[in-house]
């Protein structure tokens, strides 16, 4: 995983160069194997574990880096300008198998012109090894490299019915996906389809009969949340790797589908032109939740050997976006994961963060 240090440094304050960054992270269980110099800026690469797909992202990689500095984020301000026609009024999203897509998002714009990206843009992709291809579809891989959402742009005027509709493929359902290989489609994957036909696997790639091209003039944008286990055996039986895949298979932030829609649709609506419709359209049938985790300051010492105060661990936690509840007296606390950090579930993993930012 390969992080601009410049990108970083505009969604964070900064307080320490590219190589005493790296080596903070790494002790901190964020391995940084290399450090490259492209121009003015520094790339760092990553070795992440599987356990932590939330530094999948430069955001992902800010917020440790914001605890480390002793700074705070500064993420980036989202305002659209929306017109006065509404979204589910051009399009419709159902999904018909919650248990593999339990949320999805999505947002129209209409108007744009797709041509190839401005520099800035190309260039901040080329510097962590990704190729430009146009503005529209160079848009959804920034907002995927820098928040950990992958998204999908799909030409409105070719899905038929106007209509998103989230299921399992049918007996002998095919797809043209975007490399150009046509693929069969098993009844245990999951599919995007239109009203007559699947335009995309889910997580995985969107189909070439619904690709973004010079003719596109409306987009609809999709922000989803994903089962990671069927994005796992989908990729695993069609032998496909995708960036996006490779994030739904270890799991996304499920609270993080409606800011990445805006997020896209406002660059698309900057540097495509365009006008985003009124509202986003969210299909979330069954909200997903999270129960909180009691940590206790004997816990702390008894498994690492650290004397830690549980008002310190309250602080780190704190810093990491949990929510805690503080009981100083019996020196414990209750904190309950964010959204993005879904490798916490127990007493032992909030261990794991105070020990490794002690």
């Amino acid at each position: 995983m390969k992080i601009s240090y410049d990108w970083l440094s505009e969604l964070v304050k900064l307080t320490l160069n590219p190589k005493e960054l790296a080596e903070r992270l790494t002790m901190a269980g964020l391995a940084v194997e290399a450090i490259e110099r492209i121009g003015d800026d520094h790339i760092l690469d990553f070795d992440l574990t599987s356990n932590r797909p939330d530094a999948l992202s430069h955001l992902g990689i800010a917020r440790e880096a914001a605890l480390i500095c002793g700074t705070a984020l500064t993420p980036r301000a989202v305002a659209l300008t929306e017109g006065d026609e509404r979204a589910d009024a051009g399009a419709s999203v159902e999904i018909l198998d919650p248990d593999l897509c339990p949320r999805y998002a999505a947002r129209v714009v209409r108007g744009v012109k797709v041509a190839p990206s401005p520099k800035w843009l190309a260039d901040r992709l080329e510097s962590i090894g990704q190729r430009p291809v146009n503005n529209v579809a160079d848009i959804t891989n920034f907002v995927m490299f820098e928040m950990n959402q992958p998204t999908h742009a799909f030409d409105l005027n070719l899905l038929h019915g106007h209509r998103i509709i989230v299921r399992r493929p049918r007996a002998g359902e095919q797809i043209t996906t975007l490399d150009g290989i046509t693929r069969e489609l098993a009844s245990e994957m999951l599919i995007i389809a239109d009203a007559d036909r699947p335009v995309a696997i889910a997580g995985v790639m969107g189909g070439a009969d619904t690709e973004i091209s010079e003719l596109t003039k409306d987009v609809l944008i999709e922000s989803a949340y994903f089962n990671p286990a069927s994005i796992r055996h989908t990729a695993r039986v069609l032998g496909m790797d995708t960036e996006a895949s490779y994030r739904f298979a270890r799991g996304a932030d499920f609270a993080g589908q409606t800011c990445a829609a805006d997020r896209v649709a406002q660059m698309i609506a900057e540097i495509a032109g365009g006008q985003v419709l009124k509202g986003a359209i969210d299909v979330y049938p069954a909200p997903i939740t999270r129960d909180s985790v009691s940590l206790r300051e004997s816990r702390i010492e008894w498994l690492t050997g650290l004397k830690v105060s549980i008002d310190q661990a309250a602080n780190i936690l704190c810093a990491l976006e949990f929510e805690v509840d503080l009981d100083a007296d019996k020196k414990q606390l209750r904190a309950a994961a964010p959204s993005f950090r879904v490798d916490v579930s127990r007493e032992e993993d909030l261990v794991e963060e105070v020990a490794r930012h002690v």
